[in-house]
Protein backbone atom coordinates (compact mmCIF):
# COMPACT_ATOMS: atom_id res chain seq x y z
CA UNK A 1 0.00 0.00 0.00
CA UNK A 2 1.10 3.48 -0.38
CA UNK A 3 0.07 6.49 2.14
CA UNK A 4 1.10 9.95 1.40
CA UNK A 5 1.15 12.70 3.97
CA UNK A 6 2.39 13.81 7.13
CA UNK A 7 4.56 12.82 9.12
CA UNK A 8 5.88 14.65 12.30
CA UNK A 9 8.03 13.38 15.50
CA UNK A 10 5.60 13.25 18.40
CA UNK A 11 6.81 13.61 21.82
CA UNK A 12 4.31 11.59 24.07
CA UNK A 13 3.90 12.67 27.76
CA UNK A 14 1.48 10.57 29.87
CA UNK A 15 0.19 12.75 33.10
CA UNK A 16 -2.60 11.64 35.74
CA UNK A 17 -4.40 14.58 35.48
CA UNK A 18 -4.15 17.29 32.58
CA UNK A 19 -2.11 20.23 33.94
CA UNK A 20 -3.79 24.25 34.72
CA UNK A 21 -2.56 27.07 33.06
CA UNK A 22 0.56 27.91 34.70
CA UNK A 23 1.32 24.70 36.56
CA UNK A 24 4.13 21.97 36.30
CA UNK A 25 3.58 18.29 36.59
CA UNK A 26 5.88 15.28 36.55
CA UNK A 27 4.67 13.02 33.91
CA UNK A 28 4.66 9.24 34.39
CA UNK A 29 5.61 8.16 30.63
CA UNK A 30 7.59 9.38 27.97
CA UNK A 31 7.42 8.21 24.37
CA UNK A 32 9.37 9.43 21.21
CA UNK A 33 7.44 7.87 17.70
CA UNK A 34 6.77 9.47 13.95
CA UNK A 35 3.27 10.60 14.33
CA UNK A 36 0.74 11.80 11.23
CA UNK A 37 -2.25 10.35 9.99
CA UNK A 38 -0.75 8.66 7.03
CA UNK A 39 2.28 7.98 9.26
CA UNK A 40 0.26 6.03 11.86
CA UNK A 41 -1.78 4.21 9.22
CA UNK A 42 1.34 3.31 7.42
CA UNK A 43 2.18 1.64 10.89
CA UNK A 44 -1.01 0.39 11.08
CA UNK A 45 -1.05 -1.80 7.84
CA UNK A 46 2.65 -2.98 8.20
CA UNK A 47 1.55 -4.68 11.66
CA UNK A 48 -1.34 -6.06 9.73
CA UNK A 49 0.90 -7.86 7.05
CA UNK A 50 0.79 -5.84 4.65
CA UNK A 51 3.33 -3.66 2.44
CA UNK A 52 3.59 -0.01 3.73
CA UNK A 53 5.31 2.43 1.79
CA UNK A 54 4.71 6.18 3.25
CA UNK A 55 5.64 8.92 0.86
CA UNK A 56 6.14 11.94 2.52
CA UNK A 57 8.78 15.04 3.61
CA UNK A 58 10.95 14.81 6.30
CA UNK A 59 14.73 15.56 5.80
CA UNK A 60 17.65 15.16 7.33
CA UNK A 61 17.74 16.89 10.26
CA UNK A 62 18.56 14.94 13.82
CA UNK A 63 15.06 14.93 14.82
CA UNK A 64 14.31 13.13 11.69
CA UNK A 65 16.19 10.55 12.82
CA UNK A 66 13.97 9.44 15.62
CA UNK A 67 10.63 9.18 13.09
CA UNK A 68 13.10 7.10 10.38
CA UNK A 69 14.16 4.68 13.21
CA UNK A 70 10.75 4.80 14.50
CA UNK A 71 9.32 3.71 10.81
CA UNK A 72 12.13 1.42 10.43
CA UNK A 73 11.44 -0.53 13.47
CA UNK A 74 7.74 -1.19 12.18
CA UNK A 75 8.58 -2.28 9.33
CA UNK A 76 7.27 1.00 6.98
CA UNK A 77 8.97 1.70 4.07
CA UNK A 78 9.70 5.40 4.17
CA UNK A 79 9.78 7.47 0.58
CA UNK A 80 11.13 10.89 1.60
CA UNK A 81 10.22 13.73 -1.00
CA UNK A 82 12.87 15.74 0.98
CA UNK A 83 15.64 13.73 1.97
CA UNK A 84 18.10 17.02 1.96
CA UNK A 85 16.04 19.11 3.99
CA UNK A 86 18.06 20.55 6.70
CA UNK A 87 15.25 22.09 8.42
CA UNK A 88 13.15 20.73 11.91
CA UNK A 89 10.22 18.04 10.45
CA UNK A 90 7.27 18.98 12.34
CA UNK A 91 6.98 18.85 16.25
CA UNK A 92 4.03 17.68 18.01
CA UNK A 93 3.43 18.13 21.44
CA UNK A 94 1.13 15.48 22.98
CA UNK A 95 0.01 14.92 26.92
CA UNK A 96 -2.15 11.70 27.32
CA UNK A 97 -4.25 11.59 30.39
CA UNK A 98 -3.50 8.16 32.29
CA UNK A 99 -7.49 7.88 33.80
CA UNK A 100 -8.92 6.99 30.39
CA UNK A 101 -6.47 7.66 27.31
CA UNK A 102 -7.80 10.97 26.58
CA UNK A 103 -5.13 13.48 24.71
CA UNK A 104 -4.51 16.73 23.65
CA UNK A 105 -2.05 17.72 20.79
CA UNK A 106 -0.34 21.13 20.00
CA UNK A 107 1.20 20.74 16.25
CA UNK A 108 2.37 22.74 13.41
CA UNK A 109 1.82 20.08 11.31
CA UNK A 110 3.04 20.85 7.09
CA UNK A 111 1.32 23.82 6.93
CA UNK A 112 4.52 26.19 5.90
CA UNK A 113 6.07 23.37 4.06
CA UNK A 114 6.88 24.00 0.68
CA UNK A 115 4.80 21.94 -2.07
CA UNK A 116 5.45 18.46 -2.94
CA UNK A 117 5.23 17.23 -6.44
CA UNK A 118 5.77 13.36 -7.33
CA UNK A 119 8.45 13.55 -10.77
CA UNK A 120 9.50 10.43 -11.27
CA UNK A 121 7.93 8.40 -8.65
CA UNK A 122 5.26 6.31 -11.06
CA UNK A 123 6.63 2.97 -10.01
CA UNK A 124 6.02 3.67 -6.01
CA UNK A 125 2.41 2.28 -7.99
CA UNK A 126 3.31 -1.19 -8.46
CA UNK A 127 1.61 -3.91 -7.28
CA UNK A 128 -0.25 -1.56 -4.66
CA UNK A 129 -3.92 -2.60 -3.71
CA UNK A 130 -5.02 1.25 -2.50
CA UNK A 131 -3.55 4.63 -1.41
CA UNK A 132 -4.55 6.35 1.81
CA UNK A 133 -4.22 10.09 1.55
CA UNK A 134 -4.76 12.39 4.71
CA UNK A 135 -4.64 15.94 2.96
CA UNK A 136 -1.52 17.07 3.74
CA UNK A 137 0.75 18.33 1.11
CA UNK A 138 -1.77 18.94 -1.05
CA UNK A 139 -0.30 19.05 -4.00
CA UNK A 140 1.26 15.98 -3.33
CA UNK A 141 -2.17 14.64 -2.50
CA UNK A 142 -3.65 15.42 -5.81
CA UNK A 143 -0.20 14.24 -7.63
CA UNK A 144 -1.13 10.77 -6.06
CA UNK A 145 -4.13 10.90 -6.32
CA UNK A 146 -4.71 11.77 -10.02
CA UNK A 147 -2.09 9.03 -10.37
CA UNK A 148 -3.95 6.15 -8.43
CA UNK A 149 -7.02 6.97 -10.32
CA UNK A 150 -5.00 6.72 -14.00
CA UNK A 151 -4.14 2.94 -12.92
CA UNK A 152 -7.77 2.12 -11.19
CA UNK A 153 -6.10 2.02 -8.10
CA UNK A 154 -8.87 2.70 -5.23
CA UNK A 155 -8.22 6.19 -3.34
CA UNK A 156 -9.07 6.55 0.41
CA UNK A 157 -8.99 9.55 2.33
CA UNK A 158 -8.56 10.11 5.70
CA UNK A 159 -10.88 13.30 5.99
CA UNK A 160 -10.47 14.77 9.93
CA UNK A 161 -11.14 18.38 8.95
CA UNK A 162 -11.90 20.39 5.32
CA UNK A 163 -8.70 21.46 3.50
CA UNK A 164 -8.85 23.39 0.64
CA UNK A 165 -7.48 21.17 -1.26
CA UNK A 166 -10.44 18.90 -0.79
CA UNK A 167 -12.66 20.85 -3.90
CA UNK A 168 -10.47 19.35 -6.07
CA UNK A 169 -9.78 16.14 -4.33
CA UNK A 170 -12.58 14.58 -3.50
CA UNK A 171 -13.71 14.08 -7.20
CA UNK A 172 -10.81 11.99 -7.49
CA UNK A 173 -11.73 9.69 -3.76
CA UNK A 174 -13.41 6.33 -4.17
CA UNK A 175 -13.82 6.38 -0.09
CA UNK A 176 -14.08 9.07 1.88
CA UNK A 177 -13.80 8.22 5.94
CA UNK A 178 -14.62 11.34 7.83
CA UNK A 179 -14.38 12.28 11.52
CA UNK A 180 -17.47 13.05 13.26
CA UNK A 181 -16.41 17.28 13.55
CA UNK A 182 -15.85 17.07 9.14
CA UNK A 183 -18.00 19.22 7.61
CA UNK A 184 -18.10 20.14 3.64
CA UNK A 185 -18.92 23.45 2.85
CA UNK A 186 -21.57 23.28 0.04
CA UNK A 187 -22.56 19.99 -1.82
CA UNK A 188 -22.27 16.98 0.34
CA UNK A 189 -19.38 14.92 -0.43
CA UNK A 190 -22.17 11.66 -2.41
CA UNK A 191 -22.75 15.15 -4.44
CA UNK A 192 -19.19 15.86 -5.24
CA UNK A 193 -18.80 12.28 -6.58
CA UNK A 194 -17.32 9.92 -3.57
CA UNK A 195 -19.07 6.77 -3.93
CA UNK A 196 -18.03 5.62 -0.57
CA UNK A 197 -18.73 7.86 2.63
CA UNK A 198 -17.82 6.69 6.05
CA UNK A 199 -18.30 8.68 9.65
CA UNK A 200 -16.81 7.48 12.60
CA UNK A 201 -17.96 8.77 15.79
CA UNK A 202 -15.93 7.95 18.52
CA UNK A 203 -17.12 4.97 20.51
CA UNK A 204 -20.91 5.31 18.69
CA UNK A 205 -22.01 3.12 15.56
CA UNK A 206 -19.82 3.76 12.51
CA UNK A 207 -21.92 5.58 9.64
CA UNK A 208 -21.63 4.42 6.04
CA UNK A 209 -23.74 4.92 2.76
CA UNK A 210 -23.07 4.20 -1.14
CA UNK A 211 -25.17 5.25 -4.06
CA UNK A 212 -27.12 2.00 -3.53
CA UNK A 213 -26.98 1.80 0.47
CA UNK A 214 -26.74 2.84 3.80
CA UNK A 215 -26.45 1.58 7.53
CA UNK A 216 -23.48 1.51 10.34
CA UNK A 217 -21.94 -0.84 12.24
CA UNK A 218 -21.03 -1.09 16.31
CA UNK A 219 -18.07 -0.33 17.87
CA UNK A 220 -16.49 -2.91 20.25
CA UNK A 221 -16.80 -2.01 23.56
CA UNK A 222 -13.48 -1.99 25.56
CA UNK A 223 -11.35 -0.15 27.77
CA UNK A 224 -9.78 3.12 26.54
CA UNK A 225 -6.00 3.65 28.01
CA UNK A 226 -4.78 5.31 25.31
CA UNK A 227 -6.71 7.08 22.54
CA UNK A 228 -3.62 8.95 20.63
CA UNK A 229 -3.54 7.97 16.94
CA UNK A 230 -6.54 5.81 17.32
CA UNK A 231 -8.22 7.39 14.29
CA UNK A 232 -5.31 6.63 12.42
CA UNK A 233 -4.83 3.22 13.21
CA UNK A 234 -8.60 2.82 12.19
CA UNK A 235 -8.21 4.57 8.60
CA UNK A 236 -5.20 2.75 8.08
CA UNK A 237 -6.90 -0.72 8.69
CA UNK A 238 -10.00 0.17 6.67
CA UNK A 239 -7.39 1.49 4.00
CA UNK A 240 -5.67 -2.13 4.59
CA UNK A 241 -9.04 -3.88 3.86
CA UNK A 242 -9.94 -2.20 1.15
CA UNK A 243 -7.36 -3.28 -0.83
CA UNK A 244 -8.13 -7.04 0.23
CA UNK A 245 -10.25 -8.43 -2.72
CA UNK A 246 -13.93 -9.26 -1.85
CA UNK A 247 -14.77 -7.29 1.21
CA UNK A 248 -18.37 -5.30 1.14
CA UNK A 249 -18.15 -1.42 3.01
CA UNK A 250 -19.20 -2.92 6.31
CA UNK A 251 -16.49 -6.00 6.77
CA UNK A 252 -14.28 -2.92 5.54
CA UNK A 253 -15.62 -1.42 9.09
CA UNK A 254 -15.70 -4.04 10.93
CA UNK A 255 -11.61 -5.16 10.52
CA UNK A 256 -11.28 -1.30 11.21
CA UNK A 257 -13.51 -0.76 14.27
CA UNK A 258 -11.71 -4.37 15.63
CA UNK A 259 -8.13 -3.28 15.37
CA UNK A 260 -8.41 0.74 16.35
CA UNK A 261 -10.32 -0.85 19.79
CA UNK A 262 -6.96 -2.96 20.11
CA UNK A 263 -4.78 0.17 19.67
CA UNK A 264 -6.75 2.19 22.76
CA UNK A 265 -6.56 -1.10 24.76
CA UNK A 266 -2.76 -0.45 24.84
CA UNK A 267 -0.72 2.55 26.38
CA UNK A 268 1.82 4.07 24.60
CA UNK A 269 2.22 4.84 20.39
CA UNK A 270 3.41 1.50 19.09
CA UNK A 271 2.95 -1.46 21.87
CA UNK A 272 -0.29 -2.18 20.57
CA UNK A 273 1.31 -3.14 17.33
CA UNK A 274 2.59 -6.98 18.65
CA UNK A 275 -1.12 -7.44 19.86
CA UNK A 276 -2.41 -7.98 16.33
CA UNK A 277 -1.49 -11.02 13.95
CA UNK A 278 -0.47 -10.16 10.38
CA UNK A 279 -3.49 -10.51 7.84
CA UNK A 280 -5.85 -11.17 11.25
CA UNK A 281 -8.12 -8.62 9.83
CA UNK A 282 -9.15 -10.77 7.11
CA UNK A 283 -10.80 -13.34 9.60
CA UNK A 284 -13.08 -10.36 11.82
CA UNK A 285 -16.62 -10.73 11.46
CA UNK A 286 -19.10 -12.56 9.00
CA UNK A 287 -18.78 -10.27 6.15
CA UNK A 288 -22.77 -9.38 5.31
CA UNK A 289 -24.43 -6.57 5.08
Amino acid sequence: MLLAGLCTVDVVQRVAAFPEPGEKVQSLRVDVAAGGPATNAAVTVAALGGGATLLTALGAHPLAALARADLAEHGVDLADLTPGRTAAPPVSAVVVRDGDGERTVVSRNAATDEPLTLPGRSALFDDVGAVLLDGHHPELALAVAREARRRGVPVVLDAGSWKPVLDELLPLVDVAACAQRFSAPGPSLSERGVPVVITTAGPEPVRWSTREDSGQVPVPRVEARDTLGAGDVWHGALAFAVATPGRSVPGWIREANAVAAQRVRHVGPRSWTGAVEPRAVENVGEDKR
